[in-house]
């Protein structure tokens, strides 16, 4: 892959990838990171991963495992230091991204991820169980267990009101 091929996936995949990573981290900041460092390893390796079918989908497993990575070791360090988890961390956008950051925060890391990689990445099922190396049965399950536990925490109607 040339130059300008790798400059034109980075150009139309970096806002995809950065909006994605931020619905899984909650942290816009820290999204743009990873993202970012998981452009540096694809153009080390540009040849294997462009050469790839999907490189985009390469990029984004790179960036989830580092956002995974980072959080894993912040929480230990904070535990550490402070004794306790890591604070919430308020976003600045609007309400209705908050209410859906704060209610992916409470699925488990396994069915969050099935979720906005289904839902926001708008990959199918089958592209979720290859790029999380899980059967896509497995897919399935959380995406159901996903769906329903959303349900419970977000507000009827999808619609939020203040106060």
């Amino acid at each position: 892959m040339t130059e300008d091929e790798f400059d034109a996936l980075y150009a139309t995949a970096f806002p995809r990838l950065v909006g994605q990573l931020t619905a899984l981290t909650g942290d816009h900041g820290e999204a743009q990171d990873v993202v970012q460092e998981a452009f540096v390893r694809a153009w080390c390796r540009r040849a294997s991963v462009l050469a790839d079918r999907a490189p985009e989908a390469w990029v984004r497993t790179v960036a989830v495992r580092l956002a995974v990575s980072r959080w894993r070791r912040a929480r230990r360090w904070r535990e550490l230091v402070c004794g306790h988890g890591a604070a919430e961390r308020v976003l600045e956008p609007g309400l209705e991204h908050l209410v859906i950051v704060q209610a992916l925060r409470q699925l488990p890391e396994a069915q969050r991820r099935a979720v906005v990689l289904h839902h926001l990445c708008d990959l199918t099922v089958e592209q979720v169980a290859q790029e999380t190396g899980s059967p896509t049965g497995t897919v399935k399950a959380r995406l159901s267990r996903g769906r329903a536990a959303l349900a419970k925490l977000l507000p009827p109607g999808g619609t939020v009101s203040v106060g």
